[in-house]
């Protein structure tokens, strides 16, 4: 793997943890969906996993990350079709994906698992 692949996965696990970070330990859909401070930093973290997963997929020397097509179209729909974003969507990907490609990541990093 090579070094622009590994900071490309390292930007992913930054972004993924600034997530979490934000949302903190209730992770409240009404306050997220109140909050548009919130809801906006949120998907500038997933335009920049999806564009990180975006280049790992292009360099062809990176490894293969589940959903890396739907992650990228993600990307694509916050950056494109800004005024058709879900809440309700976002919060389900944050619920039902973010953790499972947290630990992907972390284990194509060769971290220590939570």
């Amino acid at each position: 793997m090579t070094e622009a692949v590994k900071k490309w996965l390292f930007d992913v696990q930054t972004s993924i943890e600034a997530i979490e970070s934000y949302l903190g330990e209730s992770r409240d859909f009404n306050e997220y969906r109140r909050n548009q401070m919130l809801r906006r930093a949120v998907e500038r973290e997933f335009e920049i996993i999806g564009e990180a997963i975006n280049r790992i997929r292009k360099s062809n020397e990176g490894p293969e990350i589940r959903n890396a097509s739907k992650i990228v179209v993600l990307r694509n729909q916050i950056i494109h079709a800004y005024d058709n974003i879900s809440d309700e969507i976002i919060w389900g990907i944050i619920d039902k994906y973010l953790p499972a490609l947290s630990e992907e990541i972390k284990i194509l990093l060769g971290a220590p698992l939570s």
